[in-house]
């Protein structure tokens, strides 16, 4: 059992989420997933296949951590197992947004494979939580895109737990996987990555 009252609050928290999302692009109709923490057992996720940007109570559904629909008949997003290692690894984690933003996505496809997407000397890496100085390096992982959400469930928690201090990363070709201790938290490291990979995708168009 979860508690009902928590679930409505992330819920609501979800929903106005899904909204800012969509109008800022970053979530095109039925892309992206978004989930809140409700107590150590339980997560409220949005339900597979809903429009971000018009999302209602109903298209917001509980799972455990393994990744089981509770009390519903609904289904969650095939990438729920994305979440729920979050959550395992993470007891801090509140929130985990995944959106799919074109510079995100393109900016994706222009790593080479194997390698990492490293953020260096800009400002606003201080947005994340326990980066104090712009001297500091933020490495994005960028893993291959698959339809086996298991095994690409099981390879992001075996490099987060050797890199807890990262706060997030990329699916090539696909989109950003971001959380935080809130929802807020959460928006704020969205945000923040859409600035970055602007500006990555400036430089490299202007760099001779």
């Amino acid at each position: 059992m979860f508690d009902v009252i928590r679930y409505a609050v992330a819920a609501d928290s979800i929903i106005e989420a899904g909204r800012f999302l969509y109008q800022r692009g970053w979530s095109p109709a039925t892309s992206s997933n978004y989930s809140e923490r409700i107590d150590d057992q339980h997560i409220a996720i949005t339900v597979s296949g809903r429009h971000k940007g018009q999302l209602s109570a109903g298209d917001i559904m509980v799972v455990d951590l393994d990744g089981g629909a509770v009390q519903s008949n609904s289904r969650s997003s095939a990438e729920t197992r994305l979440h729920t290692v979050l959550y395992q690894l993470f007891p801090e984690v509140g929130a985990v947004l995944h959106t799919h933003s074109v510079k995100a996505t393109v900016l994706s496809r222009l790593i080479a494979p194997g390698h990492s997407l490293e953020l260096e000397g800009y400002e606003l890496q201080k947005a994340f939580a326990g980066v104090e100085t712009h001297e500091s390096v933020l490495t994005v992982p960028v893993f291959a895109n698959t339809q086996d959400i298991d095994a690409l469930a099981e390879e992001t928690k075996s490099w987060f737990r050797e890199h807890p201090g990262q706060p997030g990363y990329l699916i090539r070709g696909h989109g950003l996987y971001t959380w935080g201790k809130t929802m807020e938290d959460c928006l704020r490291h969205v945000e923040a990555f859409e600035f970055l990979f602007d500006c990555e995708l400036e430089t490299m168009r202007v760099r001779p």
